[in-house]
């Protein structure tokens, strides 16, 4: 038998794997009840507003029916086991919050005898915590696919997100390596959440007090490089969840070789494909955010995202007939698509120019990654060259400007303009 301690440092260790857990979009207020879901923090989850929020993260147990290749707690991985109670699981997040060090939970499991069953003891913890000890954090909670529709409902009413991990990216990678699953399995629950999302809010139009479901939305995660899909075949699968789903986040996570003994798996060394990771979530952010579609970044031609170069850089360069574009006419659609400039520099520049025509300089200061820009923009006092259209002389340049395009280590990030 573990202790308590014990438990804590095995389940919360089985979860670290787990990277869907941002908290952006909750809404819920604090209505006299003990914690605050929209406070500020410090620890290792990030909203979109870029605030970050400290949330305990930890499985209900590690044991598990499934014997899926890439997952830690796969039923024939020799590790150890534990599991919490719904009372031990409800005590840990109070007493974790009184002592500040966290603003929420994020629970997921294992799926021990059945889908129900563990479905069943998640519901119980959120609704204990809210409706026992009143507690207004921010809870994130993992759904189990499989489990009842009367349970996920019941569920979104206590909970900020929920989320439905899809694993693989294809039906065919994921029957590679983890046959007892489907991704049918993952819709349904994903369609049964996005559907009472949908009549609620139609129903709290008309009725204010009807309680809020699932109100910062739902979210996936993929496992990328256990399989040999390409990126463009990760970002299709993408791409058509959140269009069916109306999902708030993807999560891909590069596939973390914890599993020497399968073939079927690719034996990387000890390092997850982090700069891969990355490249996809600035194709995410792209499509999202930018008004690219996806055949623009990826397509038949082009099956996979370019490691050395982000992928606006990388479309840019295979389409200079659209540049340079000027930054005094351009309008913010076009300006966003510059490689170096951001959404929020753009908006800088429309609203400077409509006190003058702008120069290099001028632009310079508004904080653009001018070393990139340079070569795709036009101000009032630049000099038109050639060298717009030899997008190889203009890649190697900028690489040799800007060697911080490589990740040089796991805490490394990409900063995408």
């Amino acid at each position: 038998m573990f202790g308590f301690d014990d438990k804590l440092q095995i389940l919360a260790d089985a979860a670290k794997y787990d990277v869907s857990c941002s908290s952006s979009g909750s809404k819920r207020k604090n209505n006299g009840g003990i914690g605050d879901s929209s406070a500020s923090g410090i620890c290792h989850t990030y909203t979109e507003d870029g605030r970050c929020v400290s949330l305990l993260k930890i499985l209900m147990t590690n044991f598990c029916i499934y014997d899926c290749s890439f997952c830690v707690s796969r039923r024939s991985n020799d590790v150890q086991r534990a599991a919490f109670s719904v009372k031990e699981v409800v005590e840990l997040t109070m007493n974790f919050y009184r002592r500040n060090y966290i603003e929420g939970l994020f629970l997921s499991s294992g799926i021990f005898k059945s889908a129900d069953y563990t479905m069943e003891r998640l519901m119980l913890v959120v609704k204990k915590l809210r409706t026992e000890e009143r507690f207004n954090g921010y809870i994130h909670l993992k759904a189990i696919p499989g489990a009842s529709e009367s349970l996920l409902k019941e569920a979104g009413l206590y909970v900020d997100r929920m989320s439905v991990n899809l694993e693989i990216p294809t039906e065919a990678g994921l029957k590679l390596v983890a046959p007892e699953k489907d991704h049918q399995s993952v819709r349904e629950p994903l369609t049964i959440i996005k559907n009472e999302i949908q009549n609620v809010q139609q129903d709290r139009k008309t009725n204010k007090k009807i309680p809020l479901f699932v109100p910062a939305g739902q979210s996936t995660q993929m496992v990328i490089g256990a399989t040999p899909e390409s990126d463009f075949q990760i970002m299709e699968a993408a791409n058509t969840f959140y269009k069916d789903y109306n999902l708030k986040r993807v999560y891909y996570s590069g596939y973390i070789p914890i599993n020497a003994t399968d073939s079927n798996l690719p034996q990387i060394g000890t390092a997850p494909p982090l700069v891969r990771e990355n490249r996809l979530y600035q194709t995410d952010w792209l499509l999202r955010f930018y008004g690219f579609s996806l055949h623009e970044i990826l397509n038949s031609k082009h099956q996979d995202l370019d490691l050395e170069i982000d992928p606006k850089l990388a479309w840019a360069l295979r389409n200079p007939q659209f540049f340079p574009i000027d930054i005094n006419t351009a309008n913010y659609n076009w300006i966003i698509r510059i490689p170096g400039i951001g959404r929020q520099s753009a908006k800088k520049i429309i609203q400077a120019r409509k006190y003058g025509k702008l120069k290099e300089h001028q632009v310079q200061k508004i904080g653009i990654a001018y070393n990139r820009a340079k070569y795709f923009m036009l101000c009032q006092d630049t000099l038109i060259t050639a060298g717009f259209h030899y997008p190889e002389k203009i890649r190697k340049s900028i690489l040799e400007h800007n060697p911080q395009s490589q990740i040089k280590g796991p805490n490394s990030q990409l900063t995408l303009f």
